[in-house]
């Protein structure tokens, strides 16, 4: 089959994530945490860096188990930022423990982080390619931002948004490839 061209085909877990994973709409809150969590730790880096460390941010952060992250604290931190299994960067860390709480806000108030995302999307998916951004990223981005998330620019959002399956983003060529 052919890829999309991003796609590092001599990286079997790239491959994968690619095949059965990325742009598959997903709307439980946990994996929707672990997507944005690992697209905050992508920023200033590759996406692939990020996907070869996921089973490390996996066991790192307790599987994702946002109650467990909301209660980590400042040994938790110093434990984290010592992890050369992740990205060591405090400031991603401290960022991830914070966007959990807001995560997790968002969930009690909209009753799941995806409900909170349909407030933008009407439910709809967004076929597209060759973007980095969109209105859709822009507006989710700013939200969040005004929330008091970090990393959480435009361009992760808008990763995030293709990760999930809420942008569908395979490019022509590509025999996962489909229009809306």
């Amino acid at each position: 089959m052919n890829r999309c061209s991003w796609c590092d085909l001599k990286n079997p877990k790239y491959v994968e994530y690619h095949d059965k994973e990325w742009g598959v709409l997903r709307t439980d809150d946990r994996y929707l945490f672990e997507m944005l969590l690992l697209e905050s730790f992508q920023a200033g880096l590759s996406w692939e860096c990020i996907l070869n460390k996921r089973e490390n941010f996996r066991r790192a952060y307790d599987d994702f188990d946002i109650e467990k992250v909301c209660g980590y604290g400042e040994e938790k931190v110093l434990e984290l930022c010592g992890d050369s299994g992740i990205i060591r960067n405090k400031l991603k860390i401290r960022a991830s423990i914070k966007n959990a709480n807001i995560f997790r806000d968002i969930i009690a108030k909209h009753g799941s982080f995806y409900g909170y995302l349909c407030t933008f999307t009407g439910g709809k998916i967004t076929y597209e390619v060759g973007k980095v951004t969109n209105e859709l990223s822009d507006g989710i981005s700013a939200d969040l931002k005004r929330r008091g998330m970090k990393f959480v620019g435009s361009v992760i959002i808008y990763s995030f948004l293709q990760a999930v399956g809420i942008i569908y983003s395979h490019e022509k060529g590509c025999g996962l490839y489909r229009e809306g």
